[in-house]
């Protein structure tokens, strides 16, 4: 039976450092939830660490400039580790090909302009038309207020039939940006999945995001084996992969799947979570209506 929790502070004793997923925990894509700020704030002042471990598909430099403007303040967290670091790894590596077709907002461009360091010396990536492409990398649609994944269906269609693998730099389906709920780069994966082309993924639920978030926690120093956390309101990506990795996790039931738990936002129905985790075949160990 999942646990349902009235703040972090029940547990918090029990754990080293927490990874705390982004959008629909911290922040709604529009400002941060104070309650979630204050939460963190008090993690890290008890001497704990908080990894902010999210999908977005940019380096993890754009997404603290975000945060900033945001007004997530920097005592909330030690270290960003983004979908978009894990996939830049893959992408610098050849995992697709050096000349790429790039799918995704002019915002996420940085993804190819911002190169770590340590691929300083790898070889150039190339963005081409489809057409002479040897891979896609996806990092999101084009226009997500406007569009939808099957305005993509014709390109993965040629796609598919040069045999073209798609790299999805965040396998979000879905997020929600203060009331309008938009489309995410897995949305686009998952379709050409379907349409019978190979996509890769780098972010949760997959492993080499929490490879990249163990290696960057142990660099800030503390215990060799710290007791992990994960926090997040993706069933099929904070929930699963925290669970695939063996790490106790939070759901976040107040965020995309806040309408199955009754009218209280802040305290879901514990029939309703138990029966819906069971269809799921998924229990985490705690759970909360909103990070506090």
């Amino acid at each position: 039976m999942t646990r349902i929790l009235s703040s972090l502070s029940e547990i918090a004793a029990e754990y080293d450092a927490l990874l705390c997923d982004l959008w629909g925990c911290l922040h709604n894509g529009i400002a941060p939830y104070p309650a979630a700020v204050a939460a963190l704030q008090a993690f890290r002042a008890g001497g704990g660490k908080v990894v902010l471990l999210t999908n977005a598909p940019r380096p993890n430099a754009d997404v603290i400039v975000q945060l900033d403007r945001m007004g997530v303040p920097r005592d909330a967290w030690d270290v960003v580790v983004s979908s978009g670091d894990a996939a830049q790894d893959a992408m610098f590596a050849g995992a697709v090909g050096r000349k790429v077709f790039f799918i995704g907002a002019d915002k996420d461009l940085n993804f190819f302009n911002e190169i770590p360091p340590e691929w300083a010396d790898a070889p150039a990536i190339e963005r081409v038309p489809l057409e002479e492409a040897e891979g896609i990398v996806c990092t999101g649609l084009f226009d997500d207020l406007t569009e939808t994944p099957d305005d993509y269906r014709a390109q993965f269609l040629l796609a598919k039939t040069r045999g073209l693998k798609l790299l999805c730099a965040n396998p979000d389906i879905v997020v929600d940006m203060g009331d309008q709920r938009i489309y995410c780069a897995g949305a686009l994966a998952q379709l050409y999945t379907e349409m019978g082309g190979e996509s890769l993924y780098f972010g949760k639920p997959h492993p080499p995001i929490y490879d990249l978030a163990r290696r960057r926690l142990a660099a800030l120093g503390g215990t060799d084996s710290p007791r992990l956390l994960a926090i997040g309101d993706g069933i099929r990506t904070d929930v699963e992969g925290g669970l695939g990795e063996g790490i106790d996790t939070v759901f976040i039931t107040g965020g995309l799947a806040a309408e199955e738990f009754g009218n209280d936002v802040e305290n879901p129905e514990s029939a309703a979570l138990d029966s819906w985790l069971e269809a799921l075949q998924l229990v985490p160990q705690y759970a909360i209506g909103r990070l506090r």
